[in-house]
C-alpha cells in the first residue's frame, strides 16, 4: 500500500486502522488552516491569556477587563477598589461571548482582590474568579479565594538561560514545593529553590517535576483537582517566587517541567469554572459527559474552539512567562476515551473505534505542536496506561506528537510482585516482559514508584521491602535480616527498571533514599496533621544511619545513566535467563547487566556469551561496600572474553552488576 503513515509502515497490524489515523492527521491539518487564516500561527492563536483577564496597557495607560462567558445576562467587576459593589462597573458584552470593561490606570492597583459578579443564563447570580487570573488567594480566616491583580512594579528579572534539548534522556525529580522541608507544615518555591534544588542536582538528576502548581482549592488533591488554570498556587509564595525556583533550577542546570491538569478540573463553583455563565456546559460538557464520577470533578469539551484555546494559551503561559521547559500531561487516557479509558484494551479497535474521543485527541495533538513552536526541544510527557499506538510519536508519522510517556505498567508490577509473591516465586520470564514492553519508536519514561505509590493507603518499595522495622533498625551498627533484604533489593529493583525499563527515568522525592512511611495530607481524618505531609532529609543527612546509602547508590545510578548516555541507547536486549540461581543478563548500549534475584544462591565463574572480544571491568556493583552491601566482587578484577565469547563473572545473590569495555587492555 502507498502513502501510507509511517506509524502504519512500522507497525503493518495498524492497518485496519489507516483510515481512522488518516482522518486524524486530515483533522489536524484541516484546523491548523482555520487558525492560519485567522491568526496566522498556532503560536499566535494560543494568546487568548493576553486578551482575556485583567491586564494594565501602558500604552493606552488604562486597564482592560475581558471574561468570556457567552451565555451569562450579565457581568460585573467587584472588588476591593470599589466596596464589592455588584452594580458600579458592569461589562459590556459583545456577539461573540466576551465581556469588557475599559478602567483608567488609577482605578486598580497592584495587590487589590477582585471577582467578576455573573448573571447566569439560568438567573443564578454568583461571585466568581476570572478564569485568566494570575493569582488567586484564599483568606486564612473565612477560607474564601477571591483573584488578586497581579501587576508587580518590579518584573522579575532573570539570570540564566536554558535549553531542554541539552537535557537528553530526561532523569526526573518529581517533587511537591509544599511538602519539601521537614517542618511539618507547607514550604515555599523559594525554600525549595535554595534548599531542595542542590539536592537534586548533587544526585544526579537532570529535570524536575513541579507538582501541585495550578492553584487548587484543596490541598489533598495533590493540584490535581485546578481551580485557576492560570495561577501558580499560592500556598507556596508568588508567581515571582515561582520565576525565582525555576530560574535557580536552570542555573543548577536542571530542566523544570509542569505537572499539567487539562484532563478535567475542580467542580467547585465558588472557585472554579464550572458552570460559569449559568448554562450548565461553557468549558465542560453538560449532563452526564461533563462529570468525572472517579475523580469528582468536571471534563473539558475539547471539540468547542474556545475551550481548546483557552487551554492551548494555557501551554503557551507557562512556557514563555514561566520558562517552563515542557510538561507532564495529568490523565491522558481519561482524555483519550469516551468511557475514561476505564475499560480493558485487549486490541487496536479499543483505540481507534468509537469510544476514541477524537476531539481531545484533536486537543493533544494541537498542544504538541504548539510546545514545539513555543519551545523547541521541550519534553512532553503523557500520563496514559492505556498504550494508544503513536501517543509518542511526531505528527508527521501520524502520531499524536508527545515526547515521551509513562511506563505506567512497572510499579504497579513491583507492587503486585511485593505484596503477593515470595521473594522464591519471582519468574524472571515474567520479569522481563513487563519491564522490556513497550513500543517501538515510542519513547517511554520508567520507574519504579512515583507519587501514587507513596500516598496513604499504599506504601513505597522501601516500605513493602523493609515495614516497621524501618523504624528500629535503620542504624549502621544494628545488622538485621529484614532491613538487609530490603536494601538490596530496594538497588536491585532501581537498577533493573532503569536499564530495561524505556529512554527516561523517574523518581519522587525521597524514594531515592528510602522515605519511610508514606504521603498523607493534612485532612480531617488526621486531625489534619502535617506529620505525614513532609521529607524528613536528616535521615539521609545522617552517616549513622542506612538511608544514605540508597542514596549513594541512586546518585551513581544516575550518574551512569547521564554520562553513559544509556537511556539514549536502543532497548535492551536480553542475553540470558537462568531460572534455577534466578540470573538475568542483559546487553544495552555495549553495557553488560548481570541481575541475581535468588535469595541465596552466589554463582562463581558464571559463563557469559557477550558480543565481542574487548576485556571487561565491573564499573557499578549493587553489593559495594560503600552501597550498604557486602562487597563481595572485587572491583579491580578484568574479565577477559575467551575464544568461544564466554565472560566469566562471580554473581552474588540479590545483586546487579554493570560491566564496561575497557578502553586499554591490561
Amino acid at each position: 500500500m502507498t502513502n501510507q503513515p509511517k506509524l502504519v509502515v512500522d507497525d503493518p497490524w495498524l492497518e485496519p486502522h489507516q483510515g481512522a489515523i488518516e482522518r486524524r492527521m486530515e483533522r489536524l491539518s484541516e484546523e491548523l488552516a482555520v487558525i492560519g487564516n485567522h491568526a496566522r500561527t498556532l503560536a499566535a492563536h494560543a494568546t487568548g491569556h493576553k486578551y482575556a483577564g485583567i491586564h494594565f496597557s501602558s500604552a493606552s495607560n488604562e486597564w482592560a477587563v475581558r471574561e468570556w462567558a457567552p451565555a451569562a445576562r450579565g457581568v460585573s467587576l467587584i472588588g476591593d477598589f470599589n466596596g464589592w459593589n455588584r452594580e458600579a462597573h458592569p461589562l459590556v458584552g459583545f456577539p461573540n461571548g466576551v465581556w469588557q470593561l475599559k478602567l483608567p490606570a488609577d482605578a486598580l492597583a497592584h495587590g487589590q482582590k477582585v471577582k467578576l459578579h455573573v448573571i447566569g443564563a439560568d438567573g443564578s447570580r454568583r461571585d466568581r474568579i476570572p478564569a485568566c487570573i494570575r493569582r488567586a488567594v484564599q483568606d486564612p480566616t473565612t477560607h474564601d479565594y477571591s483573584g488578586q491583580i497581579w501587576n508587580p512594579p518590579q518584573p522579575y528579572v532573570w539570570k540564566h538561560e536554558f535549553d531542554p534539548a541539552s537535557i537528553g534522556a530526561p532523569l526526573i525529580y518529581e517533587s511537591h514545593v509544599g511538602m519539601g522541608g521537614e517542618e511539618p507544615r507547607v514550604h515555599t518555591y523559594r525554600e525549595f529553590a535554595d534548599a531542595v534544588l542542590p539536592r537534586v542536582a548533587r544526585a544526579g538528576y537532570n529535570t524536575v517535576q513541579l507538582m501541585a502548581v495550578q492553584e487548587h482549592p484543596y490541598y489533598g488533591s495533590f493540584g490535581y483537582h485546578v481551580s485557576s488554570f492560570y495561577a501558580p498556587c499560592s500556598r507556596f509564595g508568588t508567581p515571582e517566587d515561582l520565576k525565582y525556583l525555576i530560574d535557580t533550577a536552570h542555573g543548577l542546570g536542571l530542566a523544570v517541567l509542569l505537572d499539567i491538569v487539562h484532563s478535567h478540573a475542580v467542580k467547585n463553583l465558588a472557585e472554579g469554572l464550572n458552570d460559569f455563565d449559568g448554562s450548565g456546559h461553557q468549558y465542560f460538557h453538560g449532563g452526564e459527559r461533563g462529570d468525572h464520577p472517579g475523580w469528582d470533578s468536571k471534563c473539558f469539551d475539547y471539540g468547542r474552539v474556545e475551550v481548546r484555546q483557552f487551554l492551548l494559551s494555557n501551554v503557551r503561559y507557562w512556557l514563555e512567562d514561566f520558562r517552563f521547559d515542557g510538561f507532564r500531561f495529568d490523565g491522558v487516557t481519561s482524555m483519550l476515551y469516551h468511557s475514561r479509558g476505564n475499560k480493558a484494551f485487549a486490541s487496536y479497535d479499543d483505540y481507534f473505534g468509537a469510544d476514541a474521543d477524537e476531539d481531545a485527541i484533536l486537543y493533544l495533538q494541537l498542544a504538541a505542536k504548539l510546545i514545539q513552536e513555543v519551545k523547541p526541544g521541550a519534553i512532553a510527557i503523557a500520563e496514559d496506561m492505556s498504550g494508544m499506538p503513536g501517543l509518542c510519536r511526531p505528527l508527521e508519522d501520524g502520531g499524536v506528537g508527545f515526547t515521551h510517556r509513562l511506563a505506567m505498567g512497572i510499579p504497579d508490577y513491583w507492587i503486585k510482585l511485593l505484596k503477593h509473591s515470595r521473594d522464591e516465586d519471582w519468574n524472571l520470564d515474567e520479569l522481563w516482559g513487563v519491564l522490556a514492553n513497550r513500543r517501538h519508536g515510542e519513547a517511554t519514561i520508567a520507574y519504579a514508584e512515583s507519587h501514587d505509590q507513596a500516598l496513604v493507603g499504599d506504601k513505597t518499595l522501601a516500605f513493602w521491602l523493609m515495614d516497621k522495622e524501618m523504624y528500629w533498625h535503620m542504624s549502621k551498627d544494628d545488622p538485621h535480616p529484614v532491613i538487609e533484604r530490603g536494601i538490596a533489593l530496594h538497588k536491585l529493583i532501581r537498577l533493573v527498571t532503569l536499564v530495561l525499563g524505556g529512554e527516561g527515568w523517574l523518581n519522587f522525592m525521597g524514594n531515592e533514599f528510602g522515605h519511610p512511611e508514606w504521603l498523607d495530607f493534612p485532612r480531617e481524618g488526621n486531625g489534619w496533621s502535617y506529620h505525614y505531609c513532609r521529607r524528613q532529609w536528616s535521615l539521609v543527612d545522617n552517616p549513622e544511619l542506612k538511608y544514605h546509602w540508597l542514596a549513594d547508590f541512586d546518585r551513581e545510578l544516575m550518574n551512569f545513566a547521564r554520562k553513559s548516555k544509556l537511556l539514549a541507547m536502543p532497548p535492551a536486549q536480553v542475553l540470558y535467563i537462568d531460572h534455577g540461581p534466578k540470573i538475568l543478563v542483559a546487553e544495552r548500549g555495549n553495557f553488560i547487566f548481570v541481575f541475581n534475584f535468588s535469595v541465596g544462591d552466589s554463582v562463581f565463574g558464571y559463563p557469559i556469551r557477550v558480543p565481542g572480544r574487548e576485556t571487561r571491568e565491573l564499573l557499578l556493583d549493587t553489593d559495594d561496600i560503600d552501597f550498604g552491601g557486602h562487597g563481595r566482587v572485587d572491583p579491580a578484577f578484568h574479565y577477559p572474553v575467551d575464544a568461544e565469547g564466554i565472560m566469566k563473572v562471580y554473581s552474588p545473590s540479590r545483586t546487579g552488576l554493570v560491566f564496561e569495555k575497557m578502553t586499554q587492555s591490561p
